[in-house]
């Protein structure tokens, strides 16, 4: 986080810092001091988290779970279904293509194996990845291809930014990319702009409303309606945005979500 304070767009349900979660069967347990009552989330990756206000008796829990097990197995299918929807590619451990709506580009990979056992990353052709050396680690390669999806981030977001910023006439001071895990973006009161390399695979018009959120920020550091005001100065088809990028976590592939 930059400066003291900070707003921020969100990218999937954000998780309280250092939850106490209590590993079960099939889900886990989140013991939160603000809830108020028992909830059951469904993660985009299609994880069950079961949260449990303060002192709650958690024997409760597996009898809660299976009352509710038609719900979490047709939301869990629902989100299948909705990953399927966009190609292979959203579910492969390691992909064979990379699909870039933002840019667009669309870029093939190749792995090869050698026998030295370096891995490394090569772009010799146009679109076409190339990861030779120790493939059957499969860590490896995606941090990989995590990192090369920041530099190309780094590359085409930030000089789109400065381009949406001279068009909706609003100034900010700085920008970096990072990889967070439950924002699109965020802005701080110093009006630095931190971008996800992960919007590289939503599609431009959600990508600049993004940018128009976060620029909106750099005036009204909350969700006001002043700041909402300006957000429609600036983009009038707001909120029909703001509803699809809601469900856009499905465009982002599970090989960057998934930690082995």
């Amino acid at each position: 986080m930059m400066g003291s304070v900070q707003s921020a767009i969100g990218v999937f349900p954000v998780k309280h810092s250092k939850p106490k979660l209590i590993s079960t069967a099939g889900y886990q347990v989140r013991v939160s001091p603000r809830a108020k009552h028992v909830s059951i989330k469904v993660s985009h990756l299609g994880e069950v988290e079961v949260v449990v206000p303060k002192g709650f008796d958690q024997r409760k829990i597996p009898d809660m779970v299976r009352q509710r097990q038609d719900w979490i197995a047709k939301t869990i299918e629902r989100i299948e279904a909705e990953r399927l929807s966009l190609g292979p590619a959203s579910h492969s451990t390691l992909p064979e293509k990379i699909p870039l709506r933002s840019i667009p580009e669309d870029w093939a990979v190749t792995y090869r194996p050698t026998k030295d056992g370096q891995t490394r990353l090569t772009s010799a052709i146009a679109h076409k990845l190339i990861i030779q050396g120790a493939i059957d680690d499969v860590e490896a390669c995606r941090q990989m291809l995590q990192r090369w999806l920041a530099r190309k981030a780094k590359l085409h977001l930030e000089s789109w930014l400065y381009r949406v910023s001279e068009e909706v006439e609003l100034p900010f001071d700085a920008v970096s990319v990072r990889g967070q895990k439950t924002r699109w973006a965020s802005c701080s009161s110093n009006r630095s702009i931190s971008l996800n390399y992960k919007l590289l695979f939503l599609p431009p018009s959600l990508v600049r409303y993004v940018f128009v959120h976060e620029l909106c920020h750099t005036v009204h550091l909350n969700h006001s309606s002043r700041f909402w005001h300006l957000v429609e100065e600036k983009e009038p088809n707001y909120k029909e945005l703001d509803k699809e990028l809601r469900k856009a976590w499905r465009y982002v592939p599970e090989w960057v979500e998934r930690q082995d």
